[in-house]
This record gives structure tokens, C-alpha cells and sequence, in this order.
């Protein structure tokens, strides 16, 4: 019995947002079958299919599904099951699926199926158990097999990243470049061994050594605790502290002393004046 899928809530993204812009180069191309009548308009269909789900701009000759190709052209399937068959094949499998995690995996798949990124961690959470559970191939039915994969690409047209602006397309993000794959690659070097266990046993050339010594600095640097300061507190502290400081009194006492004023016979200038004879 399996799990069914969890409930989340979807947020607001582009493509869920009714727009009014001005066609450009971020508007996608329509590939659908149904408006292709030459082998031409084929052969763009089955290239689109190539470049949304491999992520290859170049196809080597071994990434090519000669049998879904044929399939396509003579009109047995239709482009629904030509991506479905792109997404179960050996190569996806190999340059996708094993080299991410069910998380990475989920937000990858998302976003060359559907043409959009996982709207959260929920999300990712609920389809990453179905993967657990039944598998990429079952996930890659259950997207295909999706109300909203028929809503937006119906059977006949080729899936793209809906509504893109103002961010690098989806199938350029390469598989590869990724912690989780630095880490796998790093330990199946070390043969599982940490840098230590290696060092000690001395099976491994000083290059093997050095090599793994970043993947063992990370994890080291991750575990390191560093003390957190309370902003909250230190700022009720600090007024606390305001509040109940004395501030001492630093002003001088200023003394004044009374000053007497004593009179002072002032001769007047009338006395002087010439003529004036006193009595």
C-alpha cells in the first residue's frame, strides 16, 4: 500500500499570475504535434523534447532514443509518451537521477516536467516520499499523469518553463554541479573512509589525501557552535542600566561677595567757570 501524496499549500509564481506583457525572447516556443506537418516541424519537436528533459544542447549520438524517435515520427505515440519515455530511459537515469538527492531530484524534475520550480519545502517533502516509495519512474507517471501537466501541455505539445523572466532557463541548470554530488564523489574516492581513517591506514597516495581534505573541512566548519548574541537582551540590559545610573554632580558652587560702594566728592565743572564769585 502507498503512501498517498501530503498536502501543501502552493505559493504565488509566475506562471500562476495572469500577465500582460509584451512577447520577447523570454516567451517560450510552442512545439505541438498538431501544427507539425513536415518532417522538419518534427525533428524541432523531438529536439525540444531532447533539450527540455536532458538539459544537452549538444545530443551525443548515444543519448538518442532511435525507438521513441520512431515511434514519434509515425504518429504511434503521441509527445505526452515520448517525454515520459525520455524521462524512464537509461540516460536520465544516469546523468539525473543518481546524482542528486530525492529533494534536489524533486526540484529538478518539477521544473523539465511541469516547467516550473517546487513551490516549497513541503512540496518537495511530499514528492520526494513518492519517490521513495514508488520510484523516479512512478513520480515521473504520477507528473505526467497530473491535472495540471494536461491543463497546461495536454498530450501534444512539449513541455517549457512557463512564464519565465527575470531568471536563467530551467534546463540550463546542470545535474551535476552540486554539493551533494561533490560529497558522493569525495566519498567514493576516500572508498568511504574519512581523511583521518585514511590518513592513518596510508592506502591512499598523498594526491587522494589532499583531495578529500575540503569535503572534510566543510563538514568540520559545520559542526562548530558559535555563540549567538540575544540583541532582545542586550538592549534591556543596557536600559536597565541607563535607567538606574547616577549621573554625578560635577557643577561648581559660584559664591558672590557684596561690594560697597562708597561716595566720592565730585568737583563739578560750574566751579571752574570764569566770572562765577562766591558770596
Amino acid at each position: 500500500m502507498s503512501i498517498p501524496l501530503l498536502e501543501y499549500s502552493p505559493s504565488s509564481q509566475n506562471q500562476r499570475v495572469e500577465g500582460y506583457e509584451v512577447p520577447n525572447e523570454d516567451t517560450p516556443t510552442i512545439y505541438c504535434l498538431n501544427t507539425a506537418t513536415s518532417d522538419a516541424d518534427i525533428d524541432a519537436i523531438i529536439w525540444a523534447g531532447y533539450r527540455q528533459v536532458f538539459s544537452e544542447h549538444l545530443i551525443l549520438a548515444s543519448y538518442r532514443q532511435r525507438f521513441l524517435e520512431s515511434q514519434l515520427r509515425n504518429r504511434a505515440i503521441n509527445v505526452r509518451d515520448f517525454i515520459r519515455g525520455l524521462g524512464k530511459s537509461e540516460v536520465f537515469r544516469t546523468q539525473v537521477a543518481d546524482l542528486n538527492s530525492n529533494y534536489r531530484l524533486v526540484d529538478i524534475i518539477l521544473k523539465r516536467f511541469l516547467g516550473r520550480a517546487a513551490y516549497n519545502k513541503d512540496e518537495e517533502i511530499a514528492w520526494s516520499i513518492v519517490i521513495a516509495t514508488k520510484g523516479v519512474h512512478g513520480f515521473i507517471d504520477a507528473l505526467l499523469d497530473s491535472d495540471e501537466y494536461l491543463q497546461n501541455f495536454g498530450d501534444d505539445i512539449v513541455p517549457f518553463q512557463r512564464r519565465r523572466f527575470g531568471s536563467s532557463p530551467f534546463n540550463l541548470v546542470n545535474p551535476r554541479y552540486n554539493s551533494y554530488w561533490r560529497d558522493v564523489q569525495s566519498t567514493r574516492l576516500m572508498g568511504g573512509r574519512s581523511f583521518y581513517s585514511a590518513r592513518t591506514t596510508g592506502q591512499l597516495t598523498t594526491e587522494d589525501i589532499r583531495r578529500a581534505i575540503p569535503a572534510n573541512f566543510f563538514a568540520m566548519a559545520g559542526k562548530i557552535i558559535i555563540t549567538e548574541r540575544n540583541y532582545q537582551r542586550t538592549i534591556a540590559s543596557v536600559s536597565s542600566q541607563v535607567k538606574t545610573l547616577e549621573i554625578p554632580d560635577t557643577s561648581r558652587e559660584v559664591t558672590t561677595e557684596e561690594v560697597t560702594i562708597k561716595p566720592v566728592a565730585v568737583s563739578l565743572p560750574y566751579r571752574y567757570v570764569p566770572g562765577i564769585v562766591k558770596n
